[in-house]
Formats: C-alpha cells, sequence, structure tokens
C-alpha cells in the first residue's frame, strides 16, 4: 500500500531501512522523511517526491554506492536539507535527466550536479570537491540557482554548454582550480549578484554563440583574466532585466552578447578583459581595476563597447585594440596605468566620447597602424609622455577635447592624417606638432601656456590652422620648419615668451587674418631663405621689431597692420620682403613701407641684419623629404609632354592641353585688368577603373599650379568612406576636413556615384553632397574637385543636385584602353624596370590582351600592369634552371612568358 507520508530510519523506529525502499512504496506527491542517519545507495527519482531531513541540514547524508547518489528521471522532485556525496570519480553527485529537480538547503559533494535534460532550482546549496564541474547543465536544460556556493572543485564552477539556459543570483563561485563560469555552444546565463573569486583560469569564459548576462557581480582573485570571450565568441546579448530568452535569441546580429552590468573586477592575474576574434562585447557602469595586465584588450574582429566603465590602478595598458578589433567607450575613466591610457594598432577601430584618460605611465592615447580612431569631448590629462600620439597610416579625428599637463607633446602627429576640432591644450611641455604627409587640420583649437612651441609644423609637412588661439607659450606661438607648407586663417597669437610666428627656411606658408600680440621676441620671424604670403595680418605690443626677415627670404606681406610696439620691420641686407597696402600705427621706430608711403610692393630695406637680436629664432627641429615642386608657367611645357606620353586618352590629352591654353589666357587677362571669362574648373571624369583618371587629375592638378592658378596643385583623394559619417551630423564635419585639405590642389572623389545610391534618396551622402556645394562655392578660386566614376552612373550623380550641375559643366571621357595601348602600357612597365619586349612577345601581348573577355572585372590598365608582373614571375622561373645566363636571359621577356587566357 502506497502513502503520501512516509517515514525512513536506517535504524530503530521507521517505515523503511532505505530511501530507495520508500521512494518505491509511496505514492506519487508523497513526503518521505528522512531520519538522521547515513545511507549508503544510489537514489532514483521518477515521478513526484519530496525527500526532508527530519532534523535539517547535515543530519542525513546519502552516499552513492555507484553512479549519482541522487538521479532525477522524471515529475518534480524536491530534495530538503539533505547532505549528498557522490563517489569521486568523476561521476555526478546529483544528475538531472528528466522532469524537475529541487535541491533546497543541501549539500553536494564528492561529485557534480549535472542537468542534462529537464530543469533544476537549487536554493540555498553548496556544491564542493567535485573531480570537474561543480554544475553542468547541458543540451536544452535549464537551472535556476539562488544563494549558493560552488567551491574546491578540480574544475570549473559552472558550466553551460549547448543551449543550455541558467539564471544564477546571489551565488559564490571560489576556490575552482579552472574558470568560474563556462558558457560554450550556444548557451544562455543570467547572473546577478553573484561572486567569483580565487579561481584557477578567467573569471567568466564565453564562448562560440553563448550570451552570458551579468549583474551586479564581482570577479576578483583570479589566476587570468577577469572576463575572457574566446576565440570565436559572438561576446552579449539585449536582455531586459526580466531573462526573455525568446527576445534575446532574436536579437540582431551585430548586438553584443556578453554584458555586464554594474560589474566589478579587480585582482587579476592578466588582462581585466580579453575579448578575442569574433567576440561582442559590452559593459556597462562596471569598474576594472588592480589587474595583472592590460584593463581591456580586444584582439582579433572582436567588438568592444563600454558605457561608463572604470579601468583604474592597472599596471599594463588601461584598454588595448588590435589587428581589427573595435573599441567603443562612452563616458569612461581609465586613470593611473602602468603604460598607455590607450593604445590602438594595426586596423582596429576606436572611437571615445566623453572620457577621461589621466595619470599614465606612457603616453595617454598612442594610435598607431592603420587605425581609425576618434576622440569627441574627452579629457586627457597628467601623462608622463605624450597626451596624444598618432603615427603611421592612422586616420584620427579629435573633436572638443580637453588635453592638460602632459609632460611631453599635447598631440603628436607623425605620418598619420588627423583632424583637430575645438581642442584645447594646456600646460604641456609643446602643444601640437605635426609631421605628416598629410594635410592635417586644426580648427579652433587653443593651445595655452606649453613650456616650448604652440604649435610645430615639421620639415616638408602641410597642414591647415583655422581659427583658435594660441596664448603664453614657453618659445615660439607656431613654428613652421623648412619646407613647410602650412594654411593659416583667423588664428591669435599672444603673449609667447619667444616669437610669435617663425617661418624656416624655404618654408612657404599662406597666413591670413591672423592676430599676434604681446610677444618676447617678434610677432613674425621669416627665417633666411624663407617666403610665403601674409594676408590681413595684425601684429602688436612685440619686444624685437615685429617683424623680421632673414637673408634671402621673400615674404609678401599684404594689408597688414602693426601697431603700438616699438619697431616694426628689421630685414637682412639682402633680404627681398614685399609690402602691399601694408599700415602702422602707434610705432615708434617705423621703417615698414605702406601704403601711405605710396610702396605698394617690391623689395624693402630696413635696420638690423642677420643675426642681430631683431630676430632671434628658436631651434629648429629635423629634416623631413621635401614634398615641395617647383612652380611657374616656364614647366608648362614640360608637364604637357608629360600628358602627352600617356598611353591613349587621346580625347582626354586634346581637352586637358585645350582647358590648359584657355586657363593660361584667362590668368593673362586677369594680369592686364581684363574679367576672366566664365569657367568653370571642376571636371567630371567618366571611365571604367583603370582607365588613367586619377594620373590625369593630378596631372591637372599641377598644371594648373603651374599657372598660378593653384597655390601648391596636390591631389587629395577621396571615396564615400572618407566623406560620409556612420551617424547623424557626422558627414558635414567628415567631408569639411577632407575638403579643407585640398585647398590650394585637387579634390578627386573616386566613384563618386556611391555619395548617392539608387534608390536611397534618405543616405547620408546626399548631406555630403550639399556640404561639398557649399564650400566649392565658398573656396571657387582655392580648390578643383574631379569627380570620377563609371559613365553610366555619373550622370545620375550630376542630377541629383541643382548645385552640381552648375558646377560640373565639362565631362571628360576615359575611353578603356584598346589591345594595342595594352601592350604599350606593358613595353612601358617593361622599360621602367629594365626588362626587353621583342617583336614576337609584343605580337603573343597583343593575342593575349585581344582574347580578354572586356567584362565588369576587366581592369584595363590595372590589367595590363597584372599582367606584366606575371610576365616577370613566369621570366623568373625560366632563368632560375639556367646555369650561367646571360645578359640577354636576365633581361629579354619571350613569349613564352605571356600568361594563358583564364576564362
Amino acid at each position: 500500500m502506497k502513502r503520501n507520508a512516509v517515514r525512513v530510519a536506517d535504524r530503530g523506529w521507521g517505515t523503511h531501512r532505505t530511501v530507495t525502499a520508500a521512494v518505491r512504496a509511496a505514492d506519487e506527491g508523497a513526503v518521505i522523511h528522512v531520519q538522521p542517519g547515513d545511507y549508503r545507495e544510489s537514489v532514483v527519482l521518477d515521478r513526484d517526491i519530496t525527500l526532508i531531513a527530519e532534523k535539517g541540514p547535515g543530519t542525513v547524508r546519502v552516499v552513492a554506492v555507484h553512479g549519482p547518489a541522487i538521479t532525477v528521471r522524471g515529475g518534480t522532485c524536491e530534495l530538503r536539507d539533505l547532505t549528498v556525496e557522490g563517489t569521486t570519480d568523476r561521476e555526478s553527485a546529483v544528475l538531472v535527466r528528466g522532469g524537475r529537480a529541487v535541491l533546497d538547503h543541501c549539500a553536494v559533494s564528492g561529485g557534480r550536479v549535472e542537468i542534462g535534460r529537464g530543469s533544476a532550482e537549487l536554493r540555498t546549496c553548496t556544491v564542493e570537491n567535485a573531480e570537474d564541474s561543480g554544475v553542468l547543465v547541458t543540451g536544452t536544460a535549464q537551472v535556476v540557482a539562488e544563494d549558493c556556493v560552488i567551491r574546491s572543485t578540480a574544475g570549473h564552477g559552472l558550466t553551460l554548454s549547448d543551449a543550455a539556459r541558467a539564471e544564477v543570483r546571489r551565488t559564490t563561485i571560489e576556490r575552482v582550480t579552472g574558470c568560474g563560469i563556462v558558457l560554450t555552444g550556444e548557451s544562455q546565463g543570467a547572473f546577478d549578484a553573484c561572486t567569483v573569486r580565487h579561481v584557477g583560469d578567467a573569471g567568466l569564459l564565453a564562448q562560440t554563440r553563448s550570451r552570458p548576462l551579468l549583474r551586479d557581480c564581482r570577479l576578483h582573485d583570479v589566476r587570468t583574466q577577469g572576463v575572457r570571450a574566446a576565440d570565436g565568441a559572438a561576446a552579449a546579448a539585449v536582455t531586459p532585466a526580466a531573462v526573455d530568452w525568446e527576445h534575446a535569441a532574436a536579437a540582431e546580429r551585430g548586438a553584443p552578447r556578453t554584458r555586464l552590468e554594474t560589474c566589478e573586477i579587480f585582482r587579476t592575474g592578466s588582462e581585466g578583459v580579453l575579448a578575442g576574434d569574433a567576440a561582442r562585447l559590452r559593459m556597462d557602469d562596471c569598474e576594472i581595476r588592480e589587474t595583472g595586465g592590460a584593463g581591456v584588450i580586444a584582439t582579433g574582429t572582436g567588438r568592444v563597447e563600454m558605457d561608463r566603465v572604470r579601468v583604474v590602478d592597472v599596471p599594463g595598458t588601461g584598454l588595448a585594440v588590435v589587428e581589427d578589433a573595435e573599441l567603443r567607450v562612452g563616458g569612461g575613466t581609465v586613470a593611473r596605468t602602468g603604460a598607455n591610457g590607450v593604445h590602438a594598432t594595426d586596423r582596429c577601430t576606436v572611437r571615445l566620447t566623453e572620457c577621461e584618460i589621466s595619470t599614465t605611465a606612457y603616453t595617454a592615447l598612442h594610435i598607431a597602424g592603420n587605425v581609425r580612431a576618434e576622440l569627441r569631448s574627452c579629457t586627457v590629462r597628467d601623462s608622463a609622455q605624450h597626451a596624444v600620439r598618432i603615427e603611421g597610416a592612422a586616420d584620427f579625428t579629435a573633436e572638443d577635447t580637453r588635453i592638460e599637463r602632459a609632460r611631453m607633446t599635447g598631440v603628436d602627429v607623425k605620418d598619420a592624417d588627423a583632424v583637430l576640432r575645438g581642442l584645447v591644450v594646456a600646460d604641456t611641455e609643446t602643444g601640437i606638432r605635426l609631421d605628416s604627409r598629410h594635410r592635417p587640420l586644426l580648427a579652433n583649437c587653443e593651445v595655452l601656456r606649453p613650456a616650448r612651441t604652440g604649435v610645430e609644423i615639421a620639415a616638408g609637412t602641410s597642414a591647415l590652422l583655422v581659427g583658435g588661439r594660441i596664448e603664453g607659450s614657453g618659445s615660439a606661438g607656431v613654428f613652421l620648419d623648412e619646407r613647410s607648407e602650412a594654411w593659416i586663417e583667423d588664428l591669435t597669437i599672444a603673449d609667447a615668451q619667444g616669437s610669435g610666428l617663425v617661418i624656416w627656411a624655404d618654408a612657404r606658408p599662406r597666413v591670413r587674418s591672423v592676430t599676434i600680440a604681446g610677444t618676447t621676441k617678434n610677432g613674425v620671424y621669416a627665417g633666411d631663405g624663407s617666403g610665403g604670403l601674409l594676408e590681413d595680418c595684425t601684429i602688436s605690443a612685440t619686444g624685437y621689431p615685429a617683424v623680421y626677415v632673414g637673408s634671402r627670404a621673400a615674404p609678401l606681406l599684404r594689408r597688414c597692420l602693426v601697431h603700438d610696439t616699438d619697431e616694426d620691420l628689421s630685414q637682412a641686407d639682402d633680404a627681398a620682403a614685399r609690402f602691399e597696402q601694408c599700415r602702422t600705427i602707434g610705432v615708434t621706430a617705423s621703417t615698414l613701407p605702406t601704403a601711405d608711403a605710396g610702396d605698394a610692393a617690391g623689395p624693402a630695406r630696413a635696420a638690423g641684419t642677420a643675426g642681430s637680436t631683431a630676430g632671434v629664432p628658436p631651434t629648429g627641429p629635423g629634416t623631413a623629404v621635401d614634398l615641395r615642386e617647383g612652380t611657374g608657367e616656364d614647366r608648362l611645357p614640360e608637364l604637357l609632354a608629360e600628358l602627352g606620353d600617356l598611353v591613349g586618352l587621346e580625347g582626354v590629352k586634346r581637352e586637358v592641353e585645350s582647358m590648359a591654353k584657355l586657363m593660361q589666357l584667362v590668368k593673362r587677362r586677369q594680369e592686364a585688368g581684363l574679367q576672366p571669362p566664365p569657367l568653370s574648373r571642376h571636371l567630371v571624369f567618366a571611365g571604367n577603373p583603370g582607365t588613367g583618371k586619377t594620373t590625369v587629375a593630378r596631372l591637372y592638378g599641377r598644371l594648373l599650379a603651374a599657372l598660378g592658378l593653384l597655390t601648391d596643385g596636390h591631389l587629395v583623394e577621396a571615396d564615400r568612406g572618407a566623406l560620409v559619417g556612420e551617424y547623424v551630423g557626422h558627414t558635414a564635419p567628415r567631408t569639411t576636413a577632407v575638403f579643407k585639405r585640398a585647398l590650394g590642389g585637387v579634390l578627386f572623389i573616386d566613384e563618386a556615384y556611391s555619395l548617392v545610391p539608387a534608390g536611397q534618396s534618405t543616405d547620408f551622402g546626399q548631406e555630403a553632397i550639399s556640404t561639398l556645394v557649399k564650400l566649392m562655392e565658398d573656396h571657387r578660386d582655392d580648390v578643383v574637385v574631379i569627380a570620377a566614376g563609371y559613365p553610366q552612373d555619373m550622370e545620375r550623380l550630376i542630377d541629383s543636385n541643382p548645385g552640381l550641375a552648375s558646377r560640373f559643366t565639362r565631362t571628360l571621357r576615359f575611353d578603356d584602353y584598346s589591345s594595342q595601348d595594352l601592350v604599350r602600357i606593358v613595353e612601358h612597365q617593361a622599360a621602367r624596370h629594365e626588362y626587353r619586349i621583342g617583336d614576337d612577345t609584343a605580337a603573343a601581348l597583343l593575342d593575349h590582351f585581344g582574347s580578354i573577355a572586356r567584362t565588369e572585372r576587366f581592369g584595363n590598365g590595372r590589367t595590363a600592369r597584372q599582367v606584366f608582373q606575371q610576365m616577370t614571375e613566369h621570366h623568373a622561373m625560366r632563368v632560375a634552371d639556367l646555369s650561367d645566363p646571360d645578359a640577354d636571359d636576365l633581361t629579354v621577356l619571350l613569349p613564352a612568358d605571356v600568361p594563358a587566357v583564364v576564362s
């Protein structure tokens, strides 16, 4: 007869001597009261049963004889106040194979709690001394654990695999030899107010496509990382406060999958957080401190998002990003690091917004390689080296950021491209230093109290300085090194302890509407052999003569005002400065030619010699490759000859030559005081890839520079990616920055039609076009824009905006190269690399190019260059087998070297 209340006692008064016997005799839903004692048996539960230790926790031990001590196969089975012991031979102490198991105030040791099917609830339980994971959840099983302790296991603390799910609250995992928490497969787990400590590996290991969510958790005293999103981990998902697994499973593919909220990670053996390849990880309101290595590392293709996260007191770098990883930080703090605050290299992407980086032992923000980095509304201070260092092929944008108290340079740019807008740089050694083949932009920046130079433009560097203020520099306000070509507008330089603006040998700046006041030395120091144009500038209250012009220096000062100073001009005997429509007011000793004196132009001489205290330069910094090309109409025949030497493109060459002659006439009419004819210099280049569009654009710029219609004639290449932002409000600043780098030269927009994708009228590209149209109007004499792309797509671009149609009135069509043209290109390549091509090889090449299908993948000139490269490879393999090759063997390309056509 089955009963609803059953008593078990191993001795004395009791209905049954074993738990197994009581289970067999009990009705479904029965409550079995177990008297104190040790019960050595393996109990199987397959229907609704409750087992209760009659005298409370610690009084009843169920010890496995073989296999698990407790196996649940079906029904709802509740164990209350029991001690369950496994065999310690890597078997489970409690095994759930179906149904629902509830463990309340139980102690499990000598084996794991394993849930393979069904579900389990652990309430105020202890799991310890397991040979592998303390709790293992597999398959589609689910577990809820509250107020539990998992400790002293020989493997991981809690493992979720396959499609298992867990909700864990107020649980501690400690003294395990593996990781504290492990998620693999497509498992999902929500952990609230949990602690992981004293573990032999990572606090949390998230692999593959798992979705862990940690809230209010503490991970500390771990041997390796606090969190490791392993290779392939798609690291946390969008999960509301109450876990909605269906919603989480439907989260978008790019969303974070490993998520930490209000968590603490500290005293780790290595990194605080490591996001590996393909990881997707997000942290909100967390703190990482006292790590054994970097605070956070993102590597591979990992993506990390951090909002209001503090990374402090770490012995290495605060945030490190390498390879193709991406890091986005909002409202974060990085402080007291033993290396860099942020270090990014390789091809990664970094975006920091409203962050604070302070007290770093190395450079606070170090960007290198092909990194794309943005710094917006941030504060960087107290760096033992540079505050910001950008180098290599990096592309860096900084806006509305304050930089202070760096022991070296506030912003140091080496070879990279940079846009700095609205920065305040205070109390650094040097304010900003630019040394780049690109044209960095400084817009509305302030440099305050640098110990040395405020802004330094290195040798051979072109840069744009627009707006802003430089105040209280320890030496020069702005130093333009030899051969540099800066464009400076609307800048104020005040209270420099040296000279306000120093123009070094062979520098050729263009300076407009600059105010210089209160300098200890000269207002403008034009060093030996320097030049440039200074327009509408104001200089006052200088300690030395307002303007010093060195030996052979030939700057042009136009409409400049010098006032309220002792002396306005000092020049070397062989100086060749020119002054047009300049004025002086309140100058004690004035020798500067002014408009009132009738000296509108021409060389001027004044007291003072080179080397006198009238002009004392600071020490010039290092050297760089001279990037400057000579100008003048005498170069026009040479440039036109270079154009004529181009293979094919006969129609294009005729049009460019015609435009050059027309513009030469325009210039002569202007010099004669006549009105120029209406003319738009902006062009559309319509042609397939590889037809020479970039080459002709570069020559076009040089032609205009030779005619004096552009100051530099340099080429700035851009595409949709360079002009169009990812977010609302980002496109106009990006487009403006690229445009301003092209001032004085040519802006070449490749695949320009991609700014207006077919069928997408609300695309951000429309904003880029509107911005370009306005800039082209504002700088109509300072830049030429060339839009290039497929012929069939360029008409759609021009029709997308009325402003484009009125500015691009001329289209040059670049036809595909003929087979004969392609042979000539190969012959040019061969001659350039000291190879020879005979008539028979040329004939083989002609047959080769005639056999190539002219599909969309055909590359024109690029195809010819690829063919030449393949020929040299075939030639090398052929000659390598010769024991004693002669000169012909080493240089002559044979028909056999021509590659076969791939169908």
